[in-house]
């Protein structure tokens, strides 16, 4: 399929989903599905249950793009109308450098889709199990902290993914995408908060890693595995 066909495709199913009074996608929308085109046109290949959600008002802190589900379907949400940060986080990157970046943030947001239809969001790799002891006198301070370890371990899977797509698509502009990841990895305030993903950011610093021949979901699995084991 052609780039105009195939997002003219994922426009149409962009407008199936949004509110009568926000039918139409604004500029910066239409810009942000035509780079993310490629990684939508590979869920339908691979039969991920995929739908693009255009938000006609972005509620309070929400980020530009991210990944929902609901009834077994995965849910790619567009939150740019009146947010700030749509434009913040590719600020310091030139308007013709942004594409490649975007469609890697769509493959970070697509490995999330793939977890979730696995049956392993929030799961460790078989043969892997918690160590260590927390306590607390606080229930809920031992359940937050839990449940920032697990998003940190998604976020890092699905920033590999996001790597092993550009080394597997664009390997020429590998070096381009991985810095600006590290860079917006190193500018997380809390470490080891849910997206401080450095450890395996690191560790694909030259996209070697990753076997071209597997799915790029297969590619990442090797280093996020390493990636608990020494940096989690």
């Amino acid at each position: 399929m052609s780039k105009p066909l195939l997002f003219a495709a994922v426009c149409a199913v962009a407008s199936a989903v949004l509110p009568s009074q926000a039918a139409q996608l604004t500029a910066q929308e239409s810009r942000w599905l035509r780079a993310a085109a490629p990684v939508l046109a590979y869920s339908k290949s691979i039969d991920l249950p995929v739908d693009v959600i255009v938000q006609p008002k972005a509620p309070a802190g929400a980020v530009p793009l991210a990944m929902g589900f609901d009834k077994g379907r995965c849910k790619l949400v567009l939150s740019m109308r009146g947010n700030p940060e749509a434009e913040q986080v590719l600020a310091n990157v030139p308007v013709d450098k942004q594409a490649l970046l975007i469609e890697a943030m769509a493959a970070h947001e697509l490995a999330h889709c793939w977890r979730y239809a696995q049956g392993e969001w929030h799961l460790l790799p078989a043969g892997f199990v918690e160590t260590g002891h927390e306590t607390s006198h606080d229930p809920a301070l031992l359940a937050a902290a839990k449940a920032m370890r697990d998003t940190r371990r998604e976020e890092g899977f699905a920033d590999l993914v996001a790597l092993a797509w550009i080394q597997r698509t664009q390997p020429g502009e590998y070096a381009r995408v991985h810095d600006w990841l590290s860079g917006v990895r190193a500018a997380v305030a809390v470490p080891n908060s849910g997206h401080d993903t450095r450890a395996w950011v690191r560790l694909a610093g030259n996209g070697r890693q990753f076997d071209s021949r597997l799915s790029p979901f297969e590619a990442a699995d090797a280093l996020w595995r390493e990636g608990l084991l020494h940096g989690d």
